[in-house]
């Protein structure tokens, strides 16, 4: 058996003999070729055949230490990892934000004590993982992403990165760690999961789900969900934040009412005319093509901006968010928008500092300090802060606005549920009435923490 090229190449065996699993006659090389992941089956099956085997795919090594700080489990990390270990070691771990699904990882290497590759969806969540196992481990740890490319026993890299480099890389490591692993399904990221021979795998996410249906993948990817804790099985205690949510909805004024449905009957006369059904898989693209077409279908879109526009930055809202702010003065206050231009809106409005896509790692981190120490009592961010940035400190969530994936609204409350002594949340969601904000807050809103 030989890795290459993100491969599992067999050799040896008749063309005509009994297929091995996931495995097909590759008549170039004249061997059997299966993707790296098949890795572990092989081995199996051939065991099972009572064939020698001259294993040369396997180029990871056991670590030769295991963690030299051990944090005291909670019971439900222990339990998440008797699941996984049960699963033989491959299967997704589901625990809400701030739970300590990177705590079950640290466990998990120290259990298996393989090369370890850590992959992660950014460059922030890359630095907080190679701190958090250097500190643990007190051993190297790698980096691949952002410029660096650097491979030891315990390695952190970009999912990025890792479909650029697995091909070459896929057989020293034999646990792959995936964290906000809901993103591993995408056509990409999954090729870099097949590429590798890691027998043993964890994803760690909050939020499983994809509107694609393809968290169905996971049992080929990295395993099944083998344990499962939601917001609400958590919070209250010792370990989340108790919280609560508040739905407002806000009513447009006579002027911006007006504009808001000329531009909406705009928008669906060209949909009806059309024949496009935006409930359909192919609705939205459907749109685009059509409208991009012809000068009445780029006034739908036009119209269809402008009703969005007036629904995410209602002045009634804006003037509701400087409300809150004021009786929140004393909190640490998070507001979300779904764009980057209602967040530079609020942002000047009320002179609070901003955190979008092209904010400098640097000013970043400085503003999160900030918000910590309480030079700043609020930041406002479009999508940048759903996932993958620890804020303990911040209690109150303000949605101005957003999609209407459930996974963004899980997150962004995620985002305030840390616990700390005497700390109670207080998500608001300001809803814009009577546009179509309302059927997007009760689709983001299905989901067991806010019923």
């Amino acid at each position: 058996m030989t890795f290459r090229g993100g491969t599992v190449e067999v050799t040896g065996l008749p063309a005509d003999g009994a297929a091995l699993p996931g495995c097909l006659w590759d008549a170039r090389t004249a061997c059997w070729r299966a993707p790296a992941s098949a890795y572990a089956d092989l081995r199996r099956a051939l065991a099972r055949q009572e064939r020698a085997v001259d294993d040369r795919a396997r180029g990871y090594a056991e670590l030769p230490g295991g963690a030299l700080v051990r944090r005291a489990p909670r019971p439900y990390q222990e339990e998440a990892l008797a699941a996984w270990q049960a699963a033989k070691g491959r299967g997704v771990v589901v625990l809400p934000t701030g739970a300590g699904k990177t705590q079950v990882a640290c466990m998990a290497i120290d259990d298996r004590r393989r090369s370890t590759l850590v992959l992660a969806p950014t460059l922030d969540l890359v630095r907080q993982w190679y701190d958090v196992l250097r500190a643990t481990f007190g051993v190297p740890v790698g980096v691949i992403g952002g410029g660096d490319y650097g491979v030891e026993a315990l390695t952190v890299s970009t999912y990025d990165s890792a479909y650029l480099h697995m091909e070459h890389l896929g057989d020293r490591f034999g646990l792959l760690v995936f964290d906000e692993c809901h993103h591993l399904p995408g056509p990409a990221y999954a090729l870099a999961a097949r590429a590798a021979v890691a027998p043993f795998r964890l994803g760690l996410t909050a939020t499983p789900e994809r509107a694609d249906g393809r968290h169905a993948d996971f049992d080929e990817l990295c395993g099944p969900i083998v344990y499962r804790k939601d917001i609400v099985d958590l919070s209250g205690g010792d370990y989340l934040a108790p919280y609560e949510t508040v739905r407002l909805a806000v009513e447009l004024g006579e002027a911006d009412r007006r504009a808001h449905d000329e531009a909406r009957g705009v928008y669906r006369d060209f949909l009806a005319r059309n024949g496009i059904r935006m409930s359909s898989p192919s609705g939205w693209s459907d749109f685009i093509i059509r409208s991009a077409r012809s000068e009445d279908g780029r006034r739908a879109m036009a119209a269809y901006r402008r009703q969005r526009e007036i629904a995410f930055a209602a002045p009634a809202k804006l003037d509701y968010v400087g409300l809150l702010l004021d009786r929140h003065r004393d909190d640490r206050v998070l507001l979300f928008t779904q764009d980057n231009a209602t967040a530079t809106e609020l942002s000047r409005r009320f002179l609070i500092p901003i955190i979008t896509h092209e904010t400098r790692v640097r000013e970043r981190s400085e503003i999160l300090a900030g918000l910590a120490d309480g030079g700043y009592g609020a930041i406002v961010t479009s999508k940048v802060l759903n996932e993958g940035v620890d804020i303990p400190a911040a209690n109150v969530a303000v949605v101005v606005s957003g999609s209407a994936s459930v996974r963004e609204h899980v997150q962004r409350l995620g985002r305030i549920l840390r616990a700390q002594a005497g700390k109670h949340a207080l998500l608001y969601e300001l809803v814009t009435a009577k546009t179509t904000e309302t059927f997007t807050s009760a689709r983001r809103r299905d989901h067991s923490a806010y019923r």
